[in-house]
């Protein structure tokens, strides 16, 4: 039952992502663009429109997942070399590609341009990041 329900979710996130545009590289390079004069805003609505979804998840988040026996505990960390990093690469990726790695793999499916190398880059990096020292 949890993989029919994860599936469920998955789909669900990856229609929403299609439906938004955001699996079209021209909208979040249009978003990031607010000097070049061809700002585009439907990523901040796409975004906008999460915050009351999420709000609501979390009022009405029972004392118990439905699938699990507990909520994970998720232990804090500092501000590291490895987040920096990271963070630095996934911005400058999604400026120059216009791909973050769900709309990218729903853009892979759907065989936009552009998608698979984006994706095998990005499986490149994690392969990498697990042999590296970072």
């Amino acid at each position: 039952m949890k993989p029919l329900v994860a599936f469920a979710c998955g789909f669900v996130f990856a229609v929403g992502l299609a439906v938004a545009g955001m699996t079209q590289p021209s909208k979040i390079i249009g978003f990031l663009d607010v000097a070049g004069g061809a700002w585009d805003p439907s990523l901040a609505f796409v975004m906008l429109g999460g915050i009351p979804m999420v709000a609501l998840a979390r009022r009405l988040r029972p004392t118990r997942p439905l699938f699990a026996t507990s909520y994970p505990t998720l232990r804090r960390h500092g501000i590291d070399r490895k987040l920096v990093i990271g963070s630095i690469l996934f911005g400058v990726g999604w400026a120059l590609a216009g791909f973050c790695p769900g709309p990218a793999i729903v853009a892979l499916g759907a065989g936009v341009p552009g998608a698979i190398v984006f994706c095998a880059a990005m499986l490149m990096g994690m392969a990498l990041f697990q042999v590296s020292d970072l």
